[in-house]
């Protein structure tokens, strides 16, 4: 059999969120003033619009590969008998030059919601970049980590994500889709809304299947081939305290979706999982990973104490 990746179709979910985004910052988009609920639709269907004229994602893989990737992706290098611990001195994994990247270009879409997120991300810091563009929202996202505890990163970062929904929003979906079809649906619909509007952050990504708790399948999974934000920031704990914990967080709190997102850090892949509840920190092995050896923090404090070529991010 072949195993197909989904592709992202139009989504009614994506469609009202943008529209009230526009709503809820203006200047996101030149309107008129006062402009009516009609005529923010209509921008947002542009928009839309101007997205699904992209070619569409192709197939990743077909036959028995995915369960073969999938296995040699979960049998990373182990330090000794210490589960869930990489070697961060280990060389960069053959094939992740530039030529590996995958090709995906940023539209006028993708720079607006850029623009849009960082704005939200300076409100929060209080501080920006003189740097445009995706470099100077790493820069910003570098501020934060440096600002506060781990804990207080999570917690700036989800606020963050709070500030880019209109609050009746988040309400409403809780109270009126999260409930149908035992949360599969409202699982699936943000699948959906992730894979069309997030590759300018993450770069590719494509609506997959995955397995649920009961033993169900559902195409409520995004698969992000090899994420940007991680491979910019060259982080560990940039990935884990501003994307993967407060994500996770922010979908099972405040849309009461739970999610799981299991980062490689060998390929960069992300693996989400909607629907599919994250484990206690504790449990969680990805928050055990040493940091990337490419790591600018870790490799001053490797600088530092100079006793180990295996070292933990400030921050992870």
């Amino acid at each position: 059999d072949c195993v197909v990746q989904i592709a992202p179709r139009p989504s009614s979910l994506f469609y009202i969120l943008l529209a009230l985004s526009l709503l809820h910052s203006p200047r996101l988009l030149p309107l008129p003033p006062f402009a009516s609920v009609s005529t923010v639709l209509g921008a947002a269907a542009r928009m839309e619009s101007s997205l699904l004229l992209r070619p569409p994602l192709t197939p990743s893989f077909c036959s028995s590969s995915p369960r073969r990737i999938t296995s040699l992706l979960r049998r990373t290098p182990r330090c000794g008998n210490d589960v869930g611990f990489r070697l961060a001195c280990a060389p960069a994994p053959p094939g992740l030059g530039d030529a590996s990247k995958p090709n995906y270009q940023p539209g006028a879409v993708d720079d607006l919601l850029l623009k849009f997120f960082r704005q939200k991300m300076v409100e929060e810091v209080g501080w920006d970049s003189q740097k445009p563009g995706y470099d100077g929202l790493m820069e910003v996202v570098n501020h934060l980590m440096m600002k506060g505890s781990k804990s207080e990163t999570e917690k700036s970062a989800v606020r963050v994500l709070i500030s880019l929904f209109p609050p009746f929003l988040l309400e409403l979906y809780q109270l009126l889709i999260t409930p149908i079809g035992g949360g599969k649906l409202a699982a699936m619909m943000l699948a959906r809304a992730t894979a069309l509007s997030c590759q300018w952050l993450m770069g590719k990504c494509s609506v997959n299947s995955i397995d649920l708790p009961d033993g169900s399948s559902c195409t409520s999974g995004v698969f992000v081939e090899r994420c940007k934000y991680l491979e910019e920031s060259k982080c560990v704990g940039i990935c884990i305290n501003t994307c993967k914990l407060p994500t996770q967080t922010f979908f099972k709190n405040w849309m009461g979706v739970p999610l799981l997102m299991e980062p490689n850090f060998n390929d960069y892949s992300c693996q989400f999982k909607f629907g599919v509840a994250a484990p206690l920190p504790e449990e969680d092995t990805t928050l055990l990973e040493p940091c990337l050896e490419i790591c600018p923090n870790a490799s001053r404090r490797r600088e530092l104490t100079l006793k180990t070529p295996v070292v933990q991010c400030p921050k992870a």
